[in-house]
């Protein structure tokens, strides 16, 4: 159970990093943002092992060949929208600042877990309860999501003028960590 745990920590911790920069970029954001934040990010991380669990080896190579492409994409098109409108004159009057909608969270929750897809196709090989072990793993990235949004919101209201630009380029930096961790044989 020990190793559960420490999987399901290490699989949100891109959660708990996505989680602090929207807390930083969001105005206004508060605890009932990041338990719907956390929600959205914990019922991914649950159901993606149970998924990869079900598809077994016989695609394995293929997301693990593809994962890190598919998240650092996500990651660099949503931060890339968070940069160039922060860098925009009047950005944060138009509106369009970081928002909490199904669709922006859809994104986040998939680009953050897809590694939990991989590891769930590596638990089909091991002794493991696996619903036990994916409500492990969703109820961590749930509580990490959770404190990273508040953690975020204290650093957004200390750096208020370049909250989204912090936030955008951190969402990039992950996308690019787990762009090159993967490519670099470490993931």
């Amino acid at each position: 159970m020990l190793s559960v745990f420490l999987i399901a920590v290490s699989l949100a911790l891109d959660a708990f990093a996505v989680s602090v920069s929207t807390g930083i970029a969001m105005p206004g954001f508060r605890l009932r943002h990041a338990v719907k934040m956390g929600a959205w990010f914990g019922a991914f991380q649950f159901f993606m092992p149970l998924i990869g669990w079900a598809l077994g080896t016989g695609v394995s190579a293929y997301i693990r060949a593809v994962d890190h492409f598919i998240a650092f994409g996500l990651l660099a098109l949503i931060g890339g929208r968070m940069v160039c409108h922060s860098l925009r004159p009047g950005g944060e009057e138009d509106g369009a600042c970081p928002d909490l909608s199904p669709r922006r969270l859809c994104l986040l929750a998939l680009a953050t877990s897809i590694d939990a897809l991989a590891v769930g196709v590596s638990m089909a090989f091991m002794p493991v309860d696996i619903l036990l072990s994916a409500a492990v793993i969703g109820a961590v990235a749930f509580a990490l999501s959770v404190v990273g949004g508040m953690a975020g919101r204290r650093l957004g209201a200390l750096f208020q003028q370049w909250a989204e630009l912090a936030g955008g380029l951190v969402l990039i930096a992950i996308g690019v960590k787990i762009l090159v961790e993967h490519l670099a044989g470490g993931g």
